[in-house]
C-alpha cells in the first residue's frame, strides 16, 4: 500500500488514548488522537483518515452521534467503537446508526484489537478498490453507451444511404427499361453487370442475365465486337441478332476500378428507319 495509514482515536479519557498509541507503536500507522467528538471532527477536516476508533460514552456528543456524522461526511472511512457499556440494544443501535464495522468491548485484548484494526484497514482498501472499479466500470459503460449511440446513428445514416441508392438504382433501371433500344453492360471479365428489358427481348432470353457470362447471353459476333470496342473505344457494326436486323453500337467505359467495361446498344433496323422517317 502506497497510501499512508492514519488512525484517529477519540476518547475523553487520556489514559485510553495513551494505551492505544502504545499498542500500535511498532506498526506502520500514524495515530492521531482527540479527546472529544468535536475535536475529532476537526481532525477529520484536516487529515485523510482511513480508520476512526471512538469511545461510546462521551460528553456533549456520544460515539454513535459522532460516527454518524463521520459516515455522512467521510463515508469511505472505517468506523469502530470501543466501550465498556455492554447493553445489547445500544450496541445494535451504534452499529446501525453509525454504520460501524466493529464494536470492541473494554477492556480489550491487545492481540485481538490489533487483528481487528488490521482487518479494518484491509476492508478500507477493498472498499476503495471497489469504488475505483465501480467508477471505472461506470466510465466504460458510459463510453459504450456513447459508442452505441454513434453506431446507431451511423447505421441509420448507412441505412438511409443504402435506401437512397436503392431508389436511385431502381430509377436508373426504369429509365433503361423504358429505352426503345437494347442495352447491356459487360465488365472486362465478360460478366453482365447491366441489362434492360429490350435487350432481353431482342436476344430472346428467358430472364435477366445479370451476373452471367455474356457468352451465354448472345451470339458469337457480339463477343468479337466487344474485343473490337476495347481496342477502338467506340465502334459500330450492322448484324443480325436472334433473327432481328440492326446496328450494334459499342463504347468503352473506363472510369474507376469498379467501372471498367463495355456498353453495348442494339438498335433494330426498323426502328432506325422509323426514326429517320419521323425526323424528315
Amino acid at each position: 500500500m502506497d497510501e499512508a495509514i492514519k488512525i484517529l482515536c477519540v476518547d475523553d479519557e487520556p489514559n485510553v488514548l495513551s494505551s492505544l498509541k502504545r499498542l500500535f507503536l511498532d506498526d506502520d500507522y500514524t495515530i492521531l488522537t482527540a479527546t472529544s467528538a468535536d475535536e475529532g471532527l476537526k481532525v477529520l477536516e484536516q487529515e485523510h483518515i482511513q480508520l476512526v476508533i471512538s469511545d461510546f460514552r462521551m460528553p456533549s456528543m456520544n460515539g454513535v452521534e459522532f460516527l454518524r456524522k463521520v459516515y455522512t461526511q467521510w463515508p469511505d472511512t472505517v468506523r469502530m467503537v470501543l466501550s465498556g457499556y455492554a447493553d445489547a440494544s445500544a450496541i445494535v443501535s451504534a452499529i446501525n446508526e453509525g454504520h460501524i464495522y466493529k464494536f470492541v468491548p473494554k477492556p480489550w485484548n491487545d492481540d485481538d484489537l490489533k487483528v481487528t484494526v488490521s482487518n479494518a484497514i484491509e476492508r478500507y482498501f477493498l472498499f476503495k478498490k471497489n469504488l475505483e472499479l465501480t467508477s471505472e466500470l461506470r466510465t466504460k459503460n458510459e463510453e459504450l453507451a456513447e459508442l452505441n449511440v454513434a453506431l446507431k446513428k451511423l447505421l441509420e445514416e448507412k441505412s438511409a444511404n443504402l435506401e437512397f441508392r436503392s431508389k436511385v438504382l431502381a430509377i436508373h433501371q426504369n429509365i433503361l427499361d423504358s429505352m426503345p433500344v437494347g442495352i447491356i453492360g459487360v465488365d472486362f471479365n465478360h460478366m453482365v453487370v447491366m441489362c434492360n428489358e429490350k435487350w432481353i427481348d431482342i436476344a430472346g432470353m428467358r430472364g435477366c442475365p445479370l451476373g452471367q457470362s455474356i457468352e451465354h447471353c448472345t451470339i458469337e459476333g457480339v463477343i468479337r465486337f466487344i474485343e473490337d470496342v476495347k481496342m477502338k473505344k467506340k465502334t459500330s457494326v450492322k448484324l443480325e441478332m436472334n433473327g432481328i436486323d440492326g446496328w450494334l453500337l459499342g463504347s468503352l467505359m473506363d472510369f474507376a476500378e469498379e467501372q471498367k467495361g463495355t456498353i453495348l446498344v442494339f438498335v433494330r433496323s426498323e426502328d432506325m428507319i422509323e426514326h429517320v422517317r419521323g425526323s424528315t
